[in-house]
């Protein structure tokens, strides 16, 4: 499929040896439950550094380690105050091993760290999360250039509010159709991935890190749900999303955003796997491109060169003996 990143929620080691020797770049992650113990104790996070990367690095191409996952989506004020310190103890490991300059550290959040987010240049952070948190969480992304990484869901924003929200506008496949217009800059949507994005670059602008970079970390369509669920869930909608999104993130020059036109953006889909095992609603178990035996729940050239037209009539059968 010509992926070039993967990101894992952990650092398996089956994994990591597997992709020994290729020229995916790979993102880890330190699971949320060792964030307060780490922040606290440099020499947890030495020994997670030293078991976890080194190991694997170089031949695994380690680019990112992602300290937690939706940390500030967690209500736990003592693991959301561990994240910040977590990040520089991590840091500091990478610099003790000779990481410091090939490895970057940073961190994964929900788009419910906005406490307004329409129109995108009202963005805000939390304001529980602001100035303890965020603030010199940026500050250490600015300082160390790494990347803020962002889990981005049309799908969800869409799902909420179908009525108000156009499904072209959510697929990214309304063009010039469908316009939104932000009364605060004059800054003119065709897609709501855009919106959702512009509106963290405003909130970090707010906080005075207009700079800091973002990297997608997720975002993706579900190709199916439960029965009554919101109707966009679907194999025909989960394509058409990814392969927009694949199309607009693989774009030379780069398309970037309203607000940052011309910035490069990196992005990751989410899934690569239907999560067959997965808790909750439907649609949770169905975000992968591939069923859960490896084969292809639909096309996708992770490239971008594969045109439009030459997806027609090609998607693998719906239906699967495994299911």
């Amino acid at each position: 499929m010509k992926v070039k990143q993967v990101k894992l929620y952990d650092s398996n080691p089956a994994i990591l040896g597997a992709l020994r020797g290729s020229d995916i770049e790979v993102t880890v992650m330190v699971p949320n439950q060792l964030l307060v113990s780490i922040s606290t104790n440099q020499a947890i996070a030495d020994e997670w550094v030293r078991s976890q990367v080194l190991p694997f690095y170089p031949k695994t191409k380690i680019r990112y380690v992602l300290v937690g996952n939706e940390i500030l989506s967690i209500p736990d004020r003592n693991i959301q105050l561990s994240l910040v310190p977590s990040m520089y103890r991590i840091q500091k490991s990478l610099a003790k091993f000779g990481l410091l300059r090939k490895v970057r550290v940073t961190t994964s959040l929900a788009m419910d760290v906005l406490q307004a987010s329409y129109p995108p240049s009202n963005g805000t952070f939390r304001a529980d999360i602001s100035t303890q948190i965020i603030k010199p969480m940026l500050q250490f992304l600015k300082y160390t250039k790494s990347f803020l990484f962002l889990d981005v869901y049309p799908y969800f924003a869409w799902a909420s509010n179908p009525v108000d929200i156009k499904l072209d506008y959510a697929l990214l496949s309304s063009a010039n159709n469908i316009r939104v217009k932000d009364p605060g800059t004059g800054l003119t949507y065709t897609n709501l991935l855009d919106q959702m994005i512009d509106a963290v670059y405003f909130a970090m602008k707010r906080m005075g890190y207009p700079h800091v970079g973002i990297f997608i970390a997720e975002t993706g369509w579900p190709n199916g749900g439960d029965i009554g669920q919101t109707g966009g869930a679907n194999i025909n909608n989960a394509a058409i999303y990814n392969r927009n999104v694949i199309k607009k993130f693989t774009a030379i020059p780069a398309i970037g955003t309203p607000a940052k036109p011309g910035v490069v953006i990196q992005a990751l889909l989410f899934a690569l796997y239907n999560e067959n095992m997965k808790t909750g609603m439907g649609s949770e178990r169905h975000f992968g491109v591939l069923y859960p035996n490896g084969s292809s729940i639909y096309r996708l050239d992770f490239s971008g060169k594969t045109r439009e037209a030459e997806y027609s009539g090609a998607e693998p059968s719906a239906s699967w003996p495994g299911l």
